[in-house]
């Protein structure tokens, strides 16, 4: 299976494209310059691997939540590449390609995501060992760090934007100080293609005009009102 993955929901851009066992990928930490930079590494990689186009068989993409912009360049990019090749798109998770970012252990993973204004992107999940590779333990949610509600579980590794920004109101809603924390990770095409393959593999790609971004919430900024006062 020839499979291109992209993931531009954060500061991170990355694509990837997985080719049987074989990983090639390009990442760079580009705040603002995703657009710039996603389809030179999305040829890079197919020339790394010696493929045209045309011999991809899908194309997966992180679906948010993450930057509004973001999230709709990748969107856009797999809609485009999969209409003009007529391919499948998978659409995967951006907190869940996240979580993979954790070490591989049986500790419940916190994936969380600044999605400021004072409120965190987040997803809890568990290692798997077959090919899924994550279980969900609750639905993605947005809101303030204070509120957030977890599953019961005795450890947990936390990772992402959101341990950074909202470390002392998430470590309140852990029954103990996380196993391992990161706050210097975002999500991966690595992890997008890792995650997404299986599913096209048992046919469950869908036609390009049925990719959609997942934002969690409509509202891009704080009004004048909202807004703290000096």
């Amino acid at each position: 299976m020839n499979l291109l993955a992209i993931e531009t929901s954060t500061e991170a851009c990355s694509v990837a494209l997985l080719r049987g066992e074989m990983l090639h990928e390009r990442s760079e930490l580009a705040p603002r310059r995703h657009a710039e930079l996603v389809l030179p590494m999305a040829e890079a990689v197919l020339a790394e691997a010696g493929l045209a186009r045309t011999q991809l068989d899908g194309i997966a993409f992180g679906r948010g939540p993450g930057a509004f912009t973001g999230v709709r360049l990748a969107v856009s990019v797999a809609q485009g590449l999969a209409l003009a090749l007529d391919l499948p798109v998978v659409a995967v998770s951006s907190l869940e390609a996240l979580a993979l970012e954790t070490p591989d252990d049986d500790a419940a993973i916190l994936a969380v995501i600044d999605a400021r204004m004072g409120e965190v992107y987040a997803g809890a999940y568990r290692r798997t060992r077959d090919a899924a590779l994550l279980r969900a333990l609750a639905g993605e949610s947005v809101g303030t760090a204070d509120a957030l509600a977890l599953p019961a579980a005795a450890a947990w590794n936390v990772v992402g934007t959101g341990w950074d920004a909202y470390r002392d109101a998430l470590a309140a809603r852990l029954p103990a100080p996380p196993r391992w924390a990161e706050a210097e990770r975002y999500p991966q095409a690595r992890h997008v293609a890792r995650l997404a393959a299986p599913r096209l593999a048992a046919g469950q790609g869908v036609p390009a005009e049925q990719a959609l971004p997942v934002y969690l919430r409509d509202k891009v900024a704080l009004t004048l009102a909202e807004q703290p006062r000096a």
